[in-house]
């Protein structure tokens, strides 16, 4: 079992980092749309372009997208890079481990029970991964890291930054279950 993690852990953290980095550019190209679109009502592009015989109503300018802190969640990835590294190392080292099998199995096998969320997810307490989960809004299609993704895409700021706190915190204590074992594989 632990060979097979070896290559869970290299795929999951490359999923996660990437996950990460659609929702730093979901934000940044939210933050570009709007001031776009802002500019053109503030400059009455819309009305100007509109036809003269239909009845417009000009839109209203979005409120302007705040730079949300990711450092926390960039930080978390980075340290479940480090993790995961050091453990495929030890994991090459040691491929048949024989000390605390058991022990070594068990915090394989429940370390992505550390990446849900007690509470859930906002407005459906029942789906508790924080990693992925059906979407709000798309009925079962997946969302990728859906706390913060859907709190972005609803311009709900505040949560969004809840979320990445959350989502740190659970990809940390993934982290930590890794160092565990690697820490077992070392004792050999």
């Amino acid at each position: 079992m632990p060979l097979f993690y070896l290559l869970t852990l290299a795929v999951f953290y490359k999923t996660v980092n990437g996950y990460v980095n659609e929702v730093t550019t979901l934000t940044d190209n939210m933050r570009e749309t709007t001031e776009i679109e802002n500019q053109m009502i503030k400059e009455n592009r819309y009305k100007l372009a509109s036809d003269p015989t239909l009845t417009f109503v000009q839109p209203v300018a979005k409120e302007s997208v705040p730079y949300l802190n990711f450092s926390t969640l960039q930080n978390a990835v980075s340290q479940l890079e480090k993790s995961a590294s050091t453990y495929s190392e030890l994991v090459k080292l040691n491929p048949n481990p024989n000390t605390n099998l058991e022990k070594l199995n068990k915090l394989l096998y429940t370390a992505e029970q550390s990446l849900m969320i007690d509470e859930g997810l906002p407005r459906r307490p029942w789906f508790r991964h924080s990693i992925y989960a059906p979407g709000y809004y798309t009925g079962y299609g997946v969302k990728t890291l859906p706390g913060i993704r859907e709190a972005i895409e609803e311009r709900n700021w505040k949560e969004a930054q809840q979320q990445i706190e959350i989502v740190a915190s659970k990809v940390t204590n993934y982290s930590k279950q890794v160092d565990a074992a690697a820490a077992i594989l070392k004792l050999r």
